[in-house]
């Protein structure tokens, strides 16, 4: 729906007429894997989640070419809560989760351009102590024949013996995970899975997500800034206050011992509306973070609940240079989020990771 908006809006010259009023202050970009194989065909089903470093150094590049600047989170905010609504607009780029093709391939391209960047590491992921379901999810199916789950309080065998049958049930299993299961409950179901299909969760953390010392390296360059995003990437909406208060202290008390650091801006795991809610929010203002941002598509102003900052996520499925100029004058959003509003309200709402 939203890259569709973006075309239309490009083509027929829509979004350049509505710049002046939508593009407000600028705009937060937010990643998270960034890989040269980004287009892989085939079974992908997290592929939305992946870049290639060419789409981040032409999104770099047409940024500025647009005017904006790209400045650190912190001017970011300084510049949506104070800047000058007439003055330039600005741009900044995060990475969430702490997955190591940010240092790989994402980090050079950074570099050799001077962006600044944050990334919001989720703790339990570089403790290689809590688990990264989905791509752990992806890696079962795609190696799977055929998967015994007890989906509708029955077990019962999916065959995954084709494409076609891996997407339906990847589909299937991430609705139970997200919106059937509770959030410990969607662990301890990924463990049976990953002990049935031999998939060492430890390990492939250690593969996907940057270790402690290699974020002390990235601690050293100041481009770089840490920000939290809990200990276990749970839903902090589908906890308790208590249970929010304690994976979101644990993150903090984990990067406070390892990189020395007490990160001053935040980022809800998922980001989506219903992972954020109004009590995630208060329980969240409570740690004393300047900001806390969601993935709700939106530009920078003076007016955002800065508990609930909006960020534009750059989406592997559309790596296109129309969509980004779209996303840069802020034309689709106010479009897409009315439009969201009126299907949410009569069509389940598909999670995503």
């Amino acid at each position: 729906m939203l890259a569709t908006g973006c075309r239309l809006l490009h083509a027929s010259g829509l979004g350049r007429l509505l710049a002046p009023i939508t593009g407000r202050r600028g705009l937060v970009f937010t990643l998270h894997s960034v890989r040269p194989d980004a287009g892989t065909q085939g079974f992908a089903p997290n592929r939305h989640l992946t870049v290639t470093p060419d789409f981040l150094e032409h999104t770099i590049l047409q940024a500025r070419a647009a005017g904006l600047r790209i400045v650190s989170l912190t001017e970011a905010l300084d510049h949506a809560q104070n800047g000058d609504p007439d003055g330039p607009r600005v741009c900044a780029f995060t990475f969430d989760d702490g997955y190591r093709d940010n240092l790989i391939h994402a980090y050079p391209v950074l570099r050799k351009h001077e962006v600044p960047f944050t990334i919001f590491v989720t703790s339990g992921f570089v403790d290689r102590s809590s688990e990264i379901w989905w791509e752990a999810l992806e890696r079962i199916v795609r190696g799977a024949q055929s998967i015994e789950t007890p989906i509708g309080e029955r077990m019962r065998t999916l065959d995954a013996s084709t494409s076609e049958r891996k997407v339906r049930i990847y589909d299937r299993l991430l609705h139970w995970f997200t919106q059937e299961l509770g959030e410990d409950s969607q662990r301890v179901e990924l463990r049976r899975l990953a002990g049935i299909h031999g998939l060492d969760l430890a390990a492939l953390a250690d593969e996907l997500i940057l270790d402690w010392n290699e974020l002390r390296t990235l601690c050293q360059d100041p481009l770089f800034t840490v920000g939290a995003h809990t200990h276990n990437h749970f839903a902090l909406a589908r906890l308790t206050r208590a249970r929010m208060q304690e994976d979101i202290a644990a993150g903090m008390d984990r990067l406070a011992s390892e990189l020395g650091v007490s990160p001053q801006v935040f980022a809800y795991p998922y980001g989506f509306e219903a992972a954020v809610n109004h009590q995630s929010l208060e329980v969240v203002s409570q740690f004393g973070f300047r900001a806390a941002f969601t993935t709700h598509p939106g530009m920078l102003d003076g007016t955002s609940d800065r508990f609930a900052m909006p960020r534009v996520s750059l989406n592997g499925y559309f790596q296109d240079d129309v969509i980004v100029s779209q996303y840069l004058n802020g034309a689709p959003f106010p479009i897409y989020n009315t439009l969201r509003k009126i299907r949410d309200g009569v069509i389940p709402r598909r999670s995503c990771a």
